[in-house]
């Protein structure tokens, strides 16, 4: 008897129905799980590369790489993890857009949900590409170890990206059955979609791609929660501000689990929290710069009190004083005074907070770890209205994107922009200038920040590299014409002809 071994499947063995496709589209969704994605350095390269956040992590080359300083190209932490989780969600997504055309669906709707998924997470993971390294290679055809795929312009990668995109929003459907919660969506689609027209300054692209969800039907399933906490906390995952939120779990304890990876006891947590912990609690390898904390005190809200978004986004020394009657004192189960191992020495250090186990007795667990199991939510609804603003502004109608800044202002108990910055009027560059600080406020430690400085260019002028060099001394060393993008990996380089190195590496 000849027996096939189900551990040893074969192409011909696999992509033979309806579930074998859809395990394919698992198999890209579990990447995310990755060190090289949200379960790791994916914090460690926009969050810290960004004037928000710095590294004190004494992994010497991992550091450097947030400090514009790149000695070793094929660095694993903050490049090689990246690039290559990238491509391998790439080739698996290749898979199934390649065979799941002759696989036979119990319905049309099912394949297209099939196919767009993955049409999403190709485009999404060539969004990455884009905005680290620009010109890379597009491979959308099953290769072979021995190809050698041509190295493309930066505008034939973002061309890509938004044909994946722009196909996904077809296929996909505007919401899934309650079992299904956390799959991608049209709207999730359309989203990335937008910030990948932003990027390029596209702007009424960019709009017209957020129009289904700002003001169309698509809005119905959109909005803000009540407590911007909920959307950093295991309680309210999956929310109406969530557009694009990545599942994560702690379903193996640190006893019989790897930190990351693709076998059965790999982490399906993330470790966030932990890289970037108080001391004492977690590794102390990222802390946020004092200007944010400043940012955060320079405006209260109409009834005279701090930011409540500013409890929710860092920790730092005075915080119980701040919000007396909101933190209960304590923090992994442990009082402000008292801290962990560390006898409350914070001293001026600032944190980041979102997707901290915080709330004793709420979590378990005293102390972060790598199985943190709060979903990362990649693109928030907030995130939609502000980018939506964006566009209205860069298109000359400052006047009309006033509305979608004060519904994000609202919810955090703040006047509206006119009111409370009556200065700015129909300016369009004033407007722009406190909109940049708009997504700080609201988004900060969500990855987006290092997006929002290379498309306003704010590093490419004289004036605007001073004041990102007053924020964060790391901007020291950032490159006018190089920085903005990073080098690509010397060992893909040099193992393909038709490849080259970016100019200024």
């Amino acid at each position: 008897m000849e027996i096939k071994n189900p551990n040893a499947l074969t192409v011909g063995d696999f992509w033979l129905t309806q579930q074998d496709v859809q395990e394919g589209v698992e198999a890209c969704y579990n990447l995310f799980h990755a060190a090289g994605s949200w379960n790791r350095y994916l914090h460690w390269r926009f969050d810290l590369l960004s004037d928000e956040g710095y590294s004190m992590s004494p992994m010497v080359d991992a550091g450097n790489w947030t400090k514009f300083i790149y000695n070793n190209y094929n660095h694993n932490e903050n490049q090689l993890y990246i690039y290559n989780v990238a491509y391998r969600t790439i080739f698996r997504a290749n898979q199934v857009l390649t065979y799941a055309e002759d696989v036979e669906f119990d319905s049309q709707e099912n394949k297209n949900k099939a196919l767009g998924q993955a049409y999403f997470l190709r485009g999404y993971n060539y969004f990455h590409l884009a905005v680290l390294w620009e010109e890379v290679c597009i491979v959308n055809t099953i290769q072979n170890p021995g190809d050698k795929p041509e190295q493309a312009t930066k505008e034939e990668v973002w061309a890509q990206v938004e044909a994946d995109l722009k196909k996904a929003a077809e296929l996909l459907p505007a919401e899934w059955p309650a079992s299904e919660k956390g799959r991608i969506t049209k709207g999730a689609a359309l989203a990335q979609l937008a910030r990948a027209y932003l990027q390029q300054h596209k702007y009424q692209e960019a709009k017209d791609a957020l129009e289904w969800m700002v003001n169309g039907e698509g809005k119905k399933y959109y909005g803000l929660v009540e407590d911007p906490k909920w959307n950093f906390d295991v309680e309210h995952e999956n929310n109406i501000e969530s557009v694009f939120e990545v599942q994560m779990s702690d379903m193996f304890s640190d006893s019989n689990m790897t930190p990351q990876g693709e076998t059965k006891t790999g982490s399906m947590g993330h470790q966030r929290a932990y890289i970037f912990g108080l001391k004492g609690v977690g590794a102390r390898d990222g802390l946020v710069r004092p200007w944010v904390l400043e940012e955060f005190k320079k405006e209260k809200t109409v009834d005279g009190k701090w930011d409540p978004r500013l409890r929710v986004t860092i920790f730092y020394a005075d915080l119980a004083n701040d919000f007396p009657d909101k933190e209960t004192g304590y923090y992994y189960g442990y009082t402000w005074d008292q801290g962990y191992q560390n006898q409350g020495s914070w001293g001026t250090d600032i944190y980041f907070r979102k997707y901290s186990r915080d709330d004793w007795p709420t979590y378990s667990k005293k102390r972060e770890d790598r199985t943190n199991p709060i979903n990362i939510r990649v693109i928030r609804y907030a995130d939609v209205l502000l980018m939506y603003a964006e566009c209205l502004n860069e298109l000359n109608n400052t006047a009309g994107a006033y509305q979608y800044v004060d519904m994000v202002r609202a919810r955090a108990n703040m006047a509206p922009l006119a009111e409370a910055y009556p200065e700015i009027g129909n300016d369009k560059n004033k407007f722009l200038a406190r909109l940049q600080m708009e997504r700080e406020l609201e988004l900060c430690g969500e990855c987006v920040r290092w997006f929002d400085l290379k498309r306003w260019g704010l590093a490419e002028t004289a004036d605007g590299l001073a004041a990102l060099q007053q924020r964060d001394p790391d901007f020291l060393n950032y490159k006018q014409g190089v920085s903005y993008r990073q080098p690509l990996p010397s060992s893909e380089v040099l193992n393909n002809p038709n490849m080259h190195q970016l100019s200024g590496y």
